[in-house]
């Protein structure tokens, strides 16, 4: 049996939560993917997933991959507090060069992709915030009876 939960982070288990976490924000490394959407207030803190297809290969390699992922995961969100507190779904899709890569470069990896997935996005393109949107003249009245609009009169 385990003992008490030492991390704040929840875990993604339901294939709802990872098609919705990948309609989020993306940050791509030559070591991983992350993905990440908000959730709302809900209250539920930091979740996060972690995704090996077989593809990377065998299943203990797969395996290796994940266990390290979930350690880099646990030591790189505690650093920043808001982390914790912040209602989002995060995946990370691990690719084969985790089983290579420096420990410590999986953590900032992580760090980096934690910062940029987690952040709330901005306006969409074409809107300008600094500048109130612009109004739109009254349309004139209708013309009246024997008026026409559009054509000189001769």
């Amino acid at each position: 049996m385990r003992g008490a939960r030492a991390h704040p982070i929840g875990r993604l288990t339901k294939r709802p939560d990872f098609v919705a976490a990948a309609s989020g924000r993306r940050f791509h490394t030559e070591r991983m993917t992350v993905q990440g959407r908000p959730r709302g207030q809900d209250g539920l803190g930091l979740r996060y997933g972690l995704t090996v297809t077989k593809k990377v290969g065998h299943a203990t390699e797969r395996n290796r991959i994940k266990r390290r992922l979930r350690a880099a995961m646990h030591s790189a969100a505690p650093d920043d507090a808001g982390l914790a507190t912040l209602d989002v779904d995060v995946v990370v899709i691990g690719r084969r060069d985790i089983l290579a890569a420096d420990f410590e470069a999986l953590i900032a990896d992580l760090r980096r992709a934690l910062t940029t997935v987690t952040k709330p996005k901005g306006p969409k393109a074409g809107t300008r915030p600094d500048r109130p949107p612009t109004q739109t003249p009254p349309e004139p009245p209708p013309p009246t009876d024997g008026e026409r609009r559009g054509t000189p009169d001769e």
